[in-house]
């Protein structure tokens, strides 16, 4: 009973490395600019069909292929963001969830006309990995090494770069950055992008060892919600955090009980931290 818990746990805090970069994408986007980003999901999807289509149509690595999905998908975001959400961002909150959910429909919609409602998968097997008790498919570890890289990164460009700098200063007083001469609106779309990007990916590397459809983003978007509440709105590495543990939830929970508990656990756990804690673990006060 032992090794199979200590081996489902391994399994879920691997697949929890995925969660957190993608619950990172919401957390940046709302610690940006305070939008709820309710295309998220149907981003998430738009990746798995972009890894799908390069692995089944150009016979490319699904994992080499992640920096021109990374590359695509911010640009994709910018667009995202200059077309549907940069007239109503300083609107109320309802303005900008109406204008990311039309986003999320025209996507599913037309990913429905094109792909169907049938489900795909990326036919691209690694073996596995054992150590002892655990043995965990090389899919999921090399997933989690990639999503830990995209942290390592993401935190590099914002703590070290010219940009990234410009976009904590938006994030914190959007007025005073304008004030030095930041050009605002391109720092708000290019962290659209960056959230967008970050979802792609967790899409591209979720696609790798689960079957998947159009639709199958929304799930992994409400997980990101979840996983943000948890680790907190607006700090990325408490979206790290936050997935690692709902992955270890998700892990654990098939071991005592029927697996279709675990949606259900997740969402008390959900209404107990906006109870308790409602800024998350490390969720700022204000």
């Amino acid at each position: 009973m032992i090794d199979f818990l200590i081996a489902s746990l391994t399994d879920g805090l691997l697949l929890g490395f995925v969660y957190g970069i993608a619950a990172m994408g919401l957390s940046l986007i709302w610690g940006v600019m305070r939008v709820i980003n309710l295309s998220h999901g149907a981003t998430i999807a738009l990746g798995m069909f972009g890894i799908y289509l390069a692995f089944t149509g150009l016979g490319m690595n699904p994992y080499l292929t992640l920096p021109l999905l990374a590359a695509a998908s911010l640009l994709l975001g910018i667009l995202v963001y200059f077309v549907a959400v940069h007239r109503v961002i300083d609107a109320p909150y309802l303005s900008t969830l109406l204008a990311t959910f039309a986003v999320n429909m025209i996507v599913i919609g037309i990913g429905t006309a094109i792909f169907t409602t049938s489900p795909r998968n990326v036919d691209f097997s690694l073996g596995s990995l054992s150590l002892g008790p655990i043995t965990v498919t090389w899919a999921r570890v090399l997933a989690a090494l990639a999503a830990a890289v995209v942290t390592g990164l993401l935190y590099l460009f914002l703590y070290r770069t010219r940009l990234g700098k410009s976009i904590r200063a938006v994030s914190n007083n959007k007025a005073a950055a304008e004030l030095m001469g930041i050009a605002t609106s391109w720092v708000l779309a290019f962290s659209f992008g960056l959230g967008t990007m970050l979802a792609a990916i967790s899409g591209g590397l979720i696609a790798t060892f689960f079957p998947f459809t159009i639709l199958a983003g929304g799930g992994y978007q409400v997980k990101g919600f979840v996983i943000c509440v948890l680790g907190g709105l607006g700090n990325p590495l408490g979206a790290l955090i936050g997935g690692l543990i709902l992955g270890a939830m998700e892990g654990i929970i098939p071991a005592f009980m029927e697996t279709s508990w675990v949606p259900v656990l997740e969402f008390i756990l959900f209404v107990i931290i906006l109870l308790v804690r409602p800024t998350g673990l490390l969720g700022s006060k204000t």
